[in-house]
């Protein structure tokens, strides 16, 4: 995980903000280089997005011996006047429950790629 990650190119509907506050989200005691590894991002570049976010009034952290603990400030609304009275909850709140809905669907995937693996082994063996 020591190389920096492949870079994207054009425009995506998430900003990195967003990645990076989700990762939290999912894990308060997250290490910088596991959210760099998850965003696919600099360490450096999240560690200046967590000083945005937290400059913003979204985060804050605590330290816990070598580690630190992050705190979403959940009902912080949204910075764009478009989004006015929408909140970081409801943000993540939607991206947690399209991860859970991709999460199944990966698990569904796998798991009919394993039935049709076993299902063809079988009938080689039979022939």
């Amino acid at each position: 995980m020591g190389g920096v990650p492949e870079t994207h190119s054009g425009w995506t509907f998430l900003t990195n903000h967003a990645r990076v506050l989700a990762a939290i989200a999912d894990d308060q005691n997250t290490r910088i280089r596991d959210i760099a590894a998850r965003c696919r991002l600099t360490e450096r570049a999240v560690q200046k997005i967590i000083a945005d976010l937290e400059q913003g009034g979204y985060l804050t952290h605590t330290r816990q011996g070598r580690t630190n603990e992050y705190h979403i400030e959940a009902g912080t609304g949204l910075r764009h006047p478009a989004d006015a009275g929408l909140s970081v909850a409801g943000l993540l709140s939607v991206l947690a429950q399209h991860d859970a809905e991709r999460d199944a669907e990966r698990d569904t995937r796998s798991q009919e790629l394993q039935t049709a693996s076993v299902s063809e082994q079988g009938s080689t063996a039979d022939e």
